[in-house]
Parts: C-alpha cells; structure tokens; sequence
C-alpha cells in the first residue's frame, strides 16, 4: 500500500491560508477536524510570537462562522473554530480519504502523511485539482505491511533477525554464521531462506512501487 507525504498550498483567500501567511513564523497543528456539506469544524494547536493578534485576526475573518479560545499559555493556544469553506477536508472528503491527523500548517502549505489505496491517492489529486489547491508529492514509496507480506512466515521471521541483529547494515554488525547460530538453523539453510526472501521482497517491491520522476538512468554497461 503507497505511503506518501504532500506538500499542499493552502488557498490565500481560506482564513489559514491568509492567517498562516500573514504570521509566517507561526506553526498551526490542526489536531481534529470534521466537515460536513456546510461547514467544517476543528480544533487546532497554535504557537505563534504573536499569538493573541492572531487569534483576533481568526475571529474576524469571514470564512470563519465562530472561533472560541479554549485556552492559552505563553505563545501556544487550544483553539476551536468552524468554517464555511473547509477547502482542505473537502478535498479530502471528496476523495474518500481519512486524514492523518494531526498534520502542521505553515506560511500558507500544509504538510499530509497519508497511507492509502492508489485508487483513492489518485481521487485526492483529482480533488485538489478541482479545487484548485496546487500541491507536490515530496515523497511516496510502497510499503510491505506483515499482513500483506510476499514472505513465508519462516522467511519473515528470519529476515527480521537478520535486520535486528545488523546483518544488513553497512559495514555488516554480524555474519551469516552468526545469524545462523542465533536463530539455531544451519548456515546453508540460514543463506538459501535469505536468499529466497530477499528475492520475494524485490520482486514484490518491483511490481508494487511507482518509478520516481527524474532524468532517464545511464544504460548500465556488462
């Protein structure tokens, strides 16, 4: 299942796009959130050098129906607001996708975290497009959940001692023989399971991952 990570521009005319905007040291953690077909309503964290004049400058814009203070201390305030256009759930909504919450806003682009379906990565893009939120893909890479696991239960064991006890990493923190006597199986049967699962796993990884844009690799030479 892809797991990616959005960088989206927050419209400038949404009173977090103006607001974030115009307190760019400010961060805004949006910690829950729900929308309806009128309206959104949250709940976000606020630390800002300015935080009391940007509280004021949320309860007077118009997009926001109400914004209630529900406590503050030093440069960080709980607050609750609801707005008439919740452009970003929306986009979410649209698409059928829940939103990892909680996920930070800064000088107007939020930063999402999602892990979902293809089908429903491709409705959100669609979605932001039509609402004409411009966003990047900084990062998406196909993730191997146990439960969906290319891997036999034998090799899924032995895989995860291997990656516990440093045979993987660079330089190696133990040897096969090592590996072997730590899992008590012999080290022919340690090295064929091994080289059984890793050839799963880059198969599985090969037909499931999405090839990163960028300029065309050299022709590799024999």
């Amino acid at each position: 299942m892809p797991e990616a990570r959005l960088t989206l521009t927050v419209p400038e005319d949404t009173w977090i796009g103006e607001v974030s905007r115009r307190y760019s040291e400010a961060t805004i953690t949006i910690l829950a959130a729900v929308t309806d077909d009128d309206a959104g309503v949250g709940v976000a964290e606020i630390t800002a050098d300015e935080l009391l004049s940007l509280v004021e400058d949320m309860t007077d814009h118009d997009s926001l129906a109400s914004v209630e203070l529900l406590e503050y201390h030093g440069r960080t305030a709980l607050v609750q607001f609801r707005t008439e256009r919740p452009m970003l759930l929306l986009a979410a909504r649209g698409s059928g996708l829940p939103v990892e919450m909680p996920f930070d806003i800064q000088d107007g682009q939020a930063t999402w975290a999602l892990t979902t379906t293809r089908e429903t990565l491709s409705g959100l893009v669609k979605q932001l497009d039509m609402l004409g939120i411009p966003f990047e893909v900084e990062e998406i890479h196909e993730s191997i959940d146990a439960t969906e696991s290319p891997l036999t239960d034998r090799q899924w064991t032995l895989v995860e001692e291997a990656v516990d006890e440093g045979y993987y990493d660079t330089p190696r923190g133990t040897t096969l023989t090592e590996l072997a006597d730590s899992v008590g199986i012999a080290k022919s049967t340690c090295s064929e399971t091994l080289h059984r699962a890793e050839e799963r796993i880059v198969k599985h990884f090969v037909e499931n991952a999405t090839q990163p844009a960028g300029p065309a690799a050299a022709p590799v030479e024999n």
